[in-house]
């Protein structure tokens, strides 16, 4: 059995977005040598995310819009008690427990083995500096 471990890099400006990451993991597949086996992308930071679902904009907007609507961001203590720590962004690790810390995708014939219109996305809550997702490969 072979492995294959990268680290991906990404500094979103704002707050929130979500980036598809699915070319990256496709790069590390192919990297990897690894014909059949399995990758795991998952984000290492607790503020962050990495799904698999639709690239459309509509969706992406309404995961937004849920997402506030579950864990809205409001900076005082007033509303979470982690706030009372100094932190500011406790709505973001909210976010990340209901969009999940990653994904495993089954590699077949080198290739990820999505169902239709499956793609991989990086999730994040609390912007403005440098996080990384690791991908990690593991088969034959």
């Amino acid at each position: 059995m072979k492995s294959y471990r990268k680290e991906l890099w990404f500094n979103v400006p704002g707050r929130r977005a979500f980036v598809n990451i699915t070319r990256e993991v496709e790069r590390c597949v192919s990297d990897s040598g690894i014909r059949e086996g399995l990758a795991l992308v998952n984000a290492m930071h607790i503020t962050a995310s990495v799904f698999i679902n639709d690239n459309e904009s509509g969706l992406h907007a309404d995961y937004e819009a849920w997402l506030e609507r579950l864990a809205p961001f409001d900076p005082s203590a007033a509303r979470y008690a982690h706030n009372r720590t100094g932190e500011d962004n406790a709505d973001a690790h909210m976010k990340r427990q209901i969009m999940g810390r990653e994904v495993v995708i089954a590699i077949t014939n080198g290739q990820l083995d999505f169902g239709p219109w499956e793609q991989v996305f990086y999730g994040e809550f609390d912007g403005g500096r440098r996080k990384r997702v690791l991908v990690k490969i593991i088969g034959e």
